[in-house]
């Protein structure tokens, strides 16, 4: 006979190892050691994880390796930058307030570790231009993705401004490199989730990269460097058209002068910028940035990572079977501008023409107002400033990046706009600069201060998360969750209005897109 007691030790012993069991957290083995991530509703995550190292203006290496198990536990530091306080509509967002040097360190969010189930793999790519911020602010949390998707998210952080983008092979050749490390640390990234994302669940041959603003125009110039073919397999730009063309060599190396002149430095002192202090080199750049080179640090084509473009005159052709999405809000420039120059909330007619007067010659200003005001009726001077500024500013170019994508004939391109107007402050931002963010993530409960609390929100998180979704494990966007979307082409230029009720256009603004086509630049 069994003895009741022994059986009901044994069961309690079985639930208690279970229970120990379940508690303990994830490893998982890199090529480098192993690291001890947490575990939050059944979704893994690993937070600073070394993904390269480098000196300082020289291209990254692998990190070293390490015997015993480390903690992944905490966000790495962010790369040296001016720290500045950014607006309300942030408020909601957490953002880095330390920085160092050694900040190559990548995140990741999965639902299984070793299950050999081929996830599609989502690699962000922070904003920020290519001078601030990082891959780490709690609106790129990776868990929703995850959990709804069944994905892998992985972002990171990189080297950004004068440490990523100071080109230097004119006055200190013994930094080749230097004018693109920042892009060379993607590249690196990239190359880590290719040789370690199968022990996170992830699919190595699935991977698509994806940006906002200067996100966007990093996944734009990863598409025009040789070292990053082969890495990924689609490529999505939010708000990021902007940079279609780098800097050339001479341009990069005019704003390294400024930076050595900020200094008090000569030309010939080049090399000594290795070895300042970081924040001596952060002070600099930022009285380069804000003096009258205004100074952005940013890629380079410099015949050796990224030899042309990325983005003119015409589509990489190394990148032209990876397909695409790109898209805009629809008035971007009300943070971009208005944040910081409050009185163009409030222009009156002749407000609204000066400011024109920067970018259209005196005969061609009635002619633009004309079009705009045609399908604006009711819009005040201020609404027609920022429509006219965002489509001056990032419209404009997403069109054209997408027109050179169609026409290279090769893989399919999606073109969106995003036309909800969030109700924060009555509606005054209308649909901002980073609006997307919340959304495409769908944090929407991290982001009451961008997007509000009504259940708005969430119906255009759940559209948009599940095409990003649908287009990172098919390479096409469509999903139940929103209308038929067909990919751009030149014939039709079907173009996704996300809203409540989203729907497709032809042409979407084909009249503004046509009108600035047609006129020339106010210097020509």
């Amino acid at each position: 006979m069994i003895d009741r007691r022994t059986v009901l030790g044994a069961s309690v012993a079985g639930l208690c190892a279970g229970i120990a069991t379940a508690a303990e957290p994830p490893v998982a083995a890199t090529r480098h050691g192993k690291v001890r991530g947490t575990e939050t509703d059944g979704i893994k995550i690993f937070k600073g994880i070394p993904y390269a190292q480098a000196e300082r203006f020289r291209a990254p290496t692998a990190p070293k390796a390490w015997t015993d198990t480390r903690d992944a536990l905490a966000f790495g530091p962010m790369a040296p930058q001016t720290i500045r306080a950014l607006g309300s509509l942030f408020a909601s967002w957490t953002f880095d307030k330390e920085y160092s040097e050694d900040c190559q360190v990548v995140n990741v969010w999965t639902p299984a570790l070793r299950d050999k189930r081929k996830r599609p793999v989502m690699v962000w790519l922070h904003g920020g231009d290519f001078t601030s911020l990082s891959g780490s602010r709690n609106v790129f949390d990776g868990t929703q993705l995850a959990r709804k998707g069944d994905v892998v998210v992985v972002t990171l952080n990189h080297r950004l401004n004068v440490f990523g983008y100071l080109q230097l092979a004119q006055l200190a050749p013994d930094y080749p490199d230097a004018g693109n490390t920042g892009m060379l640390d993607i590249v690196m990234a990239l190359k880590w989730v290719r040789d370690n994302i199968a022990e996170f669940g992830g699919d190595a041959g699935n991977v698509t990269i994806f940006g906002q603003s200067g996100g966007g125009g990093k996944v734009s110039a990863l598409m025009a460097m040789p070292a990053a073919r082969g890495l990924y397999h689609k490529a999505i730009v939010q708000s990021g058209s902007y940079y279609l063309q780098a800097m050339s060599a001479a341009e990069g190396t005019k704003l390294t002068l400024a930076l050595l002149d900020a200094l008090g430095l000569a030309p010939t002192d080049a090399a000594k910028l290795a070895t300042l202090p970081v924040a001596q080199l952060v002070e600099g750049m930022d009285k380069a940035m804000r003096g009258p080179a205004k100074a952005n640090y940013r890629p380079v084509v410099d015949g050796r990572n990224l030899p042309s473009g990325p983005w003119a005159p015409g589509g990489p052709a190394m990148s032209a079977n990876i397909p695409m999405l790109i898209g805009t809000t629809a008035t971007e420039m009300t943070l971009l501008t208005g944040a910081r120059e409050p009185e163009t909330f409030t222009l009156d007619e002749a407000g609204l023409r000066k400011r024109m007067d920067a970018w259209f010659a005196p005969g061609d200003i009635d002619r633009v107002l004309g079009v705009f005001r045609a399908s604006r009726p009711k819009a005040t001077p201020s609404d027609l400033f920022f429509a006219i500024a965002t489509d001056k500013a990032m419209r404009e170019g997403a069109w054209q990046q997408a027109e050179r994508k169609a026409a290279q004939n090769a893989a399919p391109v999606w073109l969106y706009e995003l036309d909800w107007v969030t109700p924060v402050d009555g509606g005054k931002w209308g649909s901002p600069h980073s609006l997307d963010l919340a959304l495409v993530f769908d944090n929407v409960a991290l982001s009451a201060s961008m997007v509000g609390t009504g259940a708005d929100a969430q119906t255009l998180a759940d559209q948009m998360s599940a095409a990003w979704l649908a287009f990172a494990r098919t390479g096409n966007p469509n999903t139940a969750k929103i209308p038929h979307w067909p990919a751009y082409r030149a014939a039709d230029r079907a173009t996704m209005v996300f809203d409540v009720k989203s729907r497709v256009v032809k042409d979407f603004r084909g009249d503004e897109r046509k009108l600035l086509a047609s006129m020339k630049p106010k210097s020509a």
